[in-house]
């Protein structure tokens, strides 16, 4: 029950902040539950994505790391040295959601296959997107998309 809580306030802590043009640290949601805004950690080169979170021991609730590819494909994530469970938003070269796999377990290095063409991994606290309401079809902005694409394109506000 606190979690969801806090998980709620933090929803709403996220959508009432000021509306800020795409920046590279930070990533913005939106679906038929509301909106999101989380700051993140871009993983763009191969060195990066593939350390990942590891080792990291906790993440505010309004922080994630976004794992950016230079084509879209199919990706597989496993959690080797990962301390913290994670939810994982594979995301389309278009900024839609795929799927979402939920609470990956720390330490197990079971694949977890998130789809053919994938081009971005949003990578948040575990049961974060349940709570929030992340789902297939939740779009997602950010200036790493290719904007001619995106079905949220970045735009000056």
């Amino acid at each position: 029950m606190i979690a969801r809580v806090l998980s709620v306030g933090v929803a709403i802590a996220l959508a009432a902040s000021p509306v800020l043009a795409c920046a590279p640290e930070t990533v913005e949601l939106r679906g038929d539950w509301g909106a999101a805004r989380f700051a993140v950690t871009l993983a763009d080169t191969p060195d990066e994505r593939a350390r990942g979170l590891m080792f990291v021991e906790d993440m505010p609730l309004s922080e994630g790391m976004l794992f950016v590819y230079e084509r879209t494909g199919p990706v597989s994530f496993w959690m080797r040295n990962t301390l913290i469970p994670l939810d994982m938003v594979f995301v389309s070269e278009k900024g839609v959601v795929q799927y979402v796999h939920e609470n990956a377990i720390p330490g197990d290095e079971t694949p977890i296959f998130g789809g053919a063409n994938i081009r971005v991994v949003l990578e948040i606290n575990g049961g974060l997107a349940d709570q929030l309401g992340i789902k297939p079809g939740t779009q997602i902005r950010h200036p790493a998309l290719d904007q001619d694409l995106a079905a949220w394109p970045c735009a000056a506000e």
